[in-house]
Parts: structure tokens; C-alpha cells; sequence
């Protein structure tokens, strides 16, 4: 199997023949017996150490089945070794950042970045020290005991590229992580330019219905056993019922994305037309090096859009209030279309300097499209946006954020 559309029907499933079943089982088993003392404690060695299985699971903290599956699933998907799965997107990302202090106390980061992950970095609650650059910088940025590189491509929420061989060429023998949530694999595989590390909030695309939070990393085998210890020591393992709802949804990925961004594709260019509207970022309607890293790294657009009100906050929030068929709602990725403000909820913990900086302001809405006719989603926001037009000429705005 090497087409994706096959792939995400079939991988993690090649086990089904030998257990006699046509859905993956779901193994909620919190311990194993173990009989055998000396299988038991090699074992329980082998899995504490991050070794992908052994002979006895031992205790669902170091092993699940089900997991193991969803996990194999993924990591074909990404073209990659292995793939470590854990409770949440955030899990994944503190797991990384615990294993890179074996390796120094320095990171590089390019903005933006998902704004909890721009509050871990920035926190320093993980003992390591965060230097915010530019992604043209990152080689002269470059210290001896630098750790990891990480960026976001497509970056959340203003869909901003990063080209990541070129991130990976300039990082050197620095290993690069990419995370990928807003371009599954169908559309964008980082391994391919080099990504060390390729992480996704698997809550979003890859689980697709709105009802799992899990978050995986994809990697080699070498790099995903201290990742294993680490989610082993700390408890991060996804729950099994969850992993078997991630499986079910990747089985749906690449026809769900592709509908989803066609409805995307049609909805930023009639954003783009509206009075109402100032700016859209979108993949598609990138132009310059923007469009250029497009052509290069991704295969397609995807559902992700941000755009820009004229009426700024006042116009946001009325905006928000107004829609009816849209959720406003923080997350992306489901069937259905999510609309939300940013500055006040995803990024509100990223300082208010660095959202002004990289173009966070009081006006942006992001909008995950969904699945659902693309005339209906127009016709909502389309009245929502002259709820926003509304506001923004009222005589009491809404209070600045």
C-alpha cells in the first residue's frame, strides 16, 4: 500500500486477518497478569526503557494495543518510522521538549505558533530557555547547546509558511519539529523535507468529529524511545477508547479534508470580495515566497482560513454572536465549520507585543471550515458579516480588546 488514500483505510490494521475481526478491538485493560515473573520484569525493562512492545503489556501507563495500532496507522501515514501517541496535543509537545534537555537547554522557535505552545515555550516551565526568531535567523542563532527547532506550517491562525528544508538545512545536526495540525498528511508530510519530529493535535483532523483529544508525534525509532519513557514516567498515554475513535476517523481523513477545502477555497475568495472584510490569509491566495513554499511543500490548501475585519473588535464579536449554523467555538478540523476570535481565546496567553507582531489583532477571526454545503456556510456567514458591518458603524462599539 502506498497511496494515502489507501493508507488511511487499511494501515494499523494488519493484525485483523490473524485475530479473526474487521474493527479494531478495544483493549481498556489496565493491567496484565503476569505469571511468568521473569517475562514480567523483562517486560516491564523493555517498556520503561521505550521499546514500541513486548511480550507483556504489563500496566496500560507503558503499553495498549490499541494505542499501538492508531500509532502504527499514523506513522505510515507520515512516511515515518514510528509515532508516539498521548493524552493531548500538548502532552505530545512537553514530551519533545522534556526529552531535549538530554540534549541541551536551548530552543529556537519561529512565531506564530498555537498560543498554548507559545505559553509552554515562553514559560519556561519545562527548564528550557525559548528564543523567539525569524525563520531566515535560525542559523546564526544556532548555540552549542541548542535542542530543538520548532515551527508551525501552515502557523495558527494566520496560515503563515515556514519552508522547512529550508528550517532544516539552516538548523544543521539540530533536529527540527514541524507541527503540521493545520495539513495532515494528505496534504503536507514534513518528513519529506526533512522534519525530525512531525506533531499533530490529533483532536483536529486526523480524529475529525470533534470527540477525541489526543496528540501524536511522528518520528524515527531511535527518537521515539525516550519519547515512550517520558510518556511512560509522566502518565500522557492516550486512553484507549480515544485511540480507537482517532483510528476510526483516519479511515475518513483525505475525503473529509478534500471536501473541506474545496468549501474553504470557494469561502476565502468570497471572503476576499467583501466590503466588510480587509484581508484573507489563506494558502491559496499567497503570493510572493509565500506562494512559492505553497508550491513546494503542500499539496493542497486546506480548511483553514483567518481573515481580517475592517470594523475590528466591535465587528468580531457581533460577528460571532450573530452566526447560527457556524460554531463559535475554539479547536478546527471537525466536520462541522468553527469560527473564533484568536486574540481573545486561542492566543490571549501569548503577550499582547508579540500579537501585534505577527499580525494577531483585535479584527482576526479564524475559520475552520467543515464538510457542510458550501452554500449554507456562506449564507451564515454572510449575514453574520453584516452583523459585523453593524457593529462597526453603531454609534457604542463593543470595548477594544
Amino acid at each position: 500500500m502506498s497511496h494515502l488514500d489507501t493508507l488511511s483505510v487499511h494501515a494499523g490494521r494488519e493484525d485483523f486477518s490473524r485475530l479473526g475481526v474487521h474493527a479494531p478491538p478495544i483493549d481498556l485493560s489496565t493491567t496484565y497478569p503476569t505469571p511468568d515473573l521473569g517475562i514480567g520484569t523483562a517486560s516491564f525493562d523493555a517498556l520503561v526503557a521505550g521499546e514500541a512492545s513486548a511480550a507483556n503489556p504489563i500496566y496500560a501507563r507503558l503499553h495498549n494495543p490499541t494505542v499501538a495500532r492508531v500509532e502504527s496507522a499514523i506513522a505510515q501515514l507520515e512516511g515515518m518510522d514510528a509515532c508516539v501517541a498521548y493524552g493531548s496535543g500538548m502532552a505530545a509537545l512537553t514530551a519533545v521538549l522534556l526529552d531535549a534537555k538530554s540534549r541541551g537547554n536551548h530552543v529556537l522557535a519561529v512565531r506564530p505558533l498555537y498560543g498554548t505552545a507559545d505559553h509552554l515555550l515562553a514559560s519556561g516551565l519545562c527548564g528550557l530557555e525559548t528564543e523567539f526568531v525569524a525563520a531566515d535567523d535560525i542559523a546564526a542563532k544556532l548555540r552549542p547547546d541548542t535542542a530543538l527547532v520548532i515551527i508551525e506550517t501552515p502557523a495558527n491562525p494566520t496560515l503563515q509558511l515556514v519552508d522547512i528544508a529550508a528550517v532544516v538545512a539552516a538548523a544543521g545536526s539540530v533536529p527540527v519539529l514541524v507541527d503540521s495540525s493545520f495539513a495532515p498528511a494528505c496534504i503536507q508530510r514534513p518528513a519529506e523535507h526533512g522534519a525530525a519530529y512531525v506533531l499533530h493535535s490529533a483532536t483536529k483532523f486526523l480524529s475529525g468529529h470533534g470527540d477525541v483529544i489526543a496528540g501524536v508525534v511522528s518520528c524515527s525509532e531511535a527518537r521515539a524511545k525516550p519519547l515512550r519513557t517520558v510518556r511512560a514516567a509522566t502518565g500522557a498515554l492516550l486512553h484507549p477508547l480515544a485511540a480507537y475513535l482517532l483510528h476510526r476517523g483516519l479511515a475518513t481523513l483525505n475525503l473529509r479534508v478534500e471536501r473541506a477545502q474545496a468549501n474553504a477555497q470557494t469561502i476565502a475568495e468570497r471572503l476576499a470580495a467583501h466590503p466588510a472584510v480587509a484581508a484573507v490569509h489563506f494558502p491559496l491566495l499567497h503570493d510572493g515566497a509565500q506562494a512559492a513554499i505553497y508550491r513546494k511543500q503542500m499539496r493542497g490548501p486546506g480548511a483553514l482560513l483567518a481573515f481580517e475585519l475592517a470594523q475590528g473588535y466591535a465587528g468580531a464579536a457581533a460577528m460571532l454572536a450573530a452566526v447560527r449554523l457556524c460554531t463559535p467555538a475554539v479547536s478546527l478540523g471537525s466536520v462541522d465549520t468553527l469560527i473564533q476570535h484568536p486574540a481573545g481565546l486561542t492566543h490571549r496567553v501569548v503577550s499582547e507585543a508579540a500579537r501585534a507582531q505577527h499580525g494577531i489583532g483585535p479584527g482576526l477571526i479564524r475559520l475552520s471550515v467543515g464538510i457542510e454545503h458550501v452554500e449554507d456556510i456562506w449564507a451564515d456567514l454572510a449575514r453574520a458579516l453584516n452583523a459585523a458591518v453593524s457593529a462597526g458603524t453603531a454609534p457604542r462599539a463593543l470595548a477594544s480588546a
